[in-house]
């Protein structure tokens, strides 16, 4: 009879509840948390090829690691996703690097799309077909229309780099620093500038800026892989750098006490500052300025968009020159 057999364990004890998952082996099942970087594995080659070698300062370590002083990333974005076929066709166009073009299984056939194809096939890019569940997922369910462009990841140059380079260059060197540019057109806008009259580089801060993302090539038109780029963990820091290294630091302010047409040091190495698109310099950099120069108006008109006066600014620095 079921409950009556002598056999061990065929019959209850009557010890009471036994203890569940979740009570005394609830440890067991927790999880050991996320995988760490290679990087910060003592066993991987990753950690090994990171450490500091004897005589390394910690600066050089950092930046060798791709990382600033404070420890964070630092000269490059991740790659971001221009969707749509007129967006694609158009970024395209206009030059933009490209790490893949993706195309939707059975997106339909129009005049867009296979200019897409013609251009990918003449220019030897990378397109690959997937599903449009996968391409809803790497996009983050943009409305794609099936077809989206991936760029690859943007790499800045470094400060020091680009004063380097413009000291050896031929002619006089001339750099454009952004204070606060947070309107991508606006920073794509003073690079083509930046390109178009002759500077040696732009460089942006870290933080409270805009970086170089699709709006920001686009809008550079192509200027952006012809001129480097560079970002810096502390704007004030790198304009001292700048100024001990014998640059003149000029910041265009609507109040300024010197006009455009009379720059002092003109003809020697040149920094300009533009400042943010609604307050303009920040009280810090102004105070690091050697000049602050004006660009003259009408009364009628408050100000001048941040990129704009950086294009008369340059060409006048041009034709001074």
């Amino acid at each position: 009879m079921a409950g009556n057999s002598s056999r061990r364990g065929a019959t209850s004890k009557g010890k009471g509840k036994t203890a569940g998952s979740g009570g005394r082996r609830r440890k067991g099942l927790e999880g050991r948390g996320p995988t760490p970087k290679a990087e910060d594995r003592p066993y991987h080659k990753a950690y090994k090829g990171n450490q500091a070698k004897p005589g390394t300062t910690k600066e050089q370590l950092a930046r060798r690691q791709g990382r600033n002083a404070a420890g964070k990333p630092q000269g490059k974005v991740g790659a971001e996703w221009v969707v749509g076929r007129n967006p694609v066709l158009e970024a395209l166009n206009a030059g933009m690097p490209v790490k893949g073009v993706y195309i939707a299984e059975g997106a339909e056939r129009d005049a867009r799309l296979a200019d897409i194809l013609k251009f990918g096939a003449e220019n030897s890019m990378p397109m690959l077909q997937v599903t449009r569940n996968e391409l809803d997922r790497m996009t983050g369910g943009a409305v794609h229309q099936g077809v989206a462009l991936q760029l690859p990841s943007f790499e800045y140059a470094h400060p020091d780099d680009v004063m380097a380079d413009s000291l050896d260059g031929e002619t006089a060197p001339l750099v454009v620093f952004c204070d606060g540019i947070t309107d991508p057109h606006n920073l794509g806008a003073i690079i083509r500038s930046a390109a178009a009259f002759g500077a040696d580089g732009v460089v942006i801060p870290e933080r409270r800026s805009a970086s170089m993302t699709a709006v920001a090539w686009k809008s550079s038109a192509g200027a952006a892989a012809r001129i480097p780029v560079a970002m810096c963990t502390n704007l004030n820091r790198t304009i001292d750098a700048y100024s001990e290294a014998g640059f003149t630091v000029v910041g265009l302010a609507g109040e300024g006490d010197v006009e455009i047409g009379g720059i002092p040091g003109v003809d020697g190495p040149l920094v300009v500052v533009v400042g943010s698109e609604g307050e303009g310099l920040a009280r810090l950099t102004r105070e690091k300025c050697d000049h602050l120069v004006s660009i003259p108006i009408a009364s009628a008109v408050e100000s001048l968009n941040a990129s704009v006066a950086t294009s008369i600014a340059l060409y006048e620095i041009s034709r001074c020159r």
